[in-house]
């Protein structure tokens, strides 16, 4: 067996009580709202006893709940937050993209959509303008919130308990003018707050110019930052004002549409 095999197959050898509960909650469906302990067993060819630990298992961290007379397990609300969650998720991508062409051909230069997960910012998606510019931001990466316009966008609206646990670690610098002083880097944020949205030049990767501002969804919680990016030599201070307005407009006008999905979708 080549080593990539083995590994493939140490990987599954670990996840096997994973594949296990997938594939008792893939047993639901239309027509199977409950399920038996007997059932799973037949289904996973194991002991009825072995069965049941894997439904108590899932009883316990809230995906499955016992039905009403003890007669078996439904879907619990864990699942329920799951699909609520996923639903927002893939209409904020959706939502975004017409946005963030439109806001391509305004300005010319290419837009990202960033979101904050737990202390770090992903890159949801990418519409490129032609230009060839080399970003830490690909679809999919994850980086440290201290740097770059849109992560810093994302940090100056975050609850003031995320802030001050990012605050309080050792902050990463990435060139010479990434920002990594607690104290001064409060005061940016601030800042940021005070004008809506946030300019940085060269923080995140060297001679690129970000403008972000944030989207904020339902009780004006933040949920992504739409955000620029261009050489910096090419942008002078005066036109990142008007690139700012542009970019502004943009998120709210996401805002507005992200704030219905989710009240339709509540």
């Amino acid at each position: 067996m080549s080593g990539i095999d083995s590994q493939a197959s140490g990987y599954r050898s670990r996840n096997s009580t994973a594949d296990r509960a997938l594939d008792i909650l893939l047993l639901f469906d239309d027509d199977v709202l409950v399920l038996s302990a007997s059932r799973v067993a037949e289904h996973l060819n194991v002991a009825r006893s072995t069965a049941y630990r894997y439904l108590q298992s899932l009883t316990s961290t809230g995906f499955l709940e016992e039905n009403d007379g003890g007669s078996g397990f439904r879907l619990g609300p864990r699942v329920l937050d799951l699909a609520r969650l996923a639903r927002k998720g893939i209409g904020l991508s959706d939502l975004a993209r017409p946005i963030m062409r439109g806001l391509v051909r305004e300005t010319g230069f290419p837009v990202l959509l960033t979101r904050r997960t737990g202390l770090s910012a992903v890159c949801l998606e990418r519409e490129e303008s032609g230009q060839a510019l080399r970003l830490s931001y690909e679809r999919g990466q994850v980086l440290p919130i201290n740097a770059g316009a849109a992560a810093l966008s994302l940090l100056a609206w975050a609850p003031d308990e995320v802030v001050e646990e990012i605050l309080r670690r050792p902050l990463a610098r990435f060139t010479d003018a990434t920002l990594i002083d607690a104290g001064l880097l409060r005061e940016r944020l601030s800042q940021i707050r005070e004008r809506g949205y946030a300019a940085s030049r060269g923080e995140l990767d060297p001679d690129v110019l970000g403008v972000a501002a944030p989207v904020f969804g339902q009780d004006d919680v933040v949920v992504a930052a739409v955000s620029i990016a261009a050489l910096s030599h090419r942008v002078g201070d005066a036109q990142v004002v008007d690139v700012a307005q542009a970019v502004m407009r943009a998120a709210r006008e996401l805002t507005a549409q992200v704030t219905r999905l989710e009240v339709a979708t509540a």
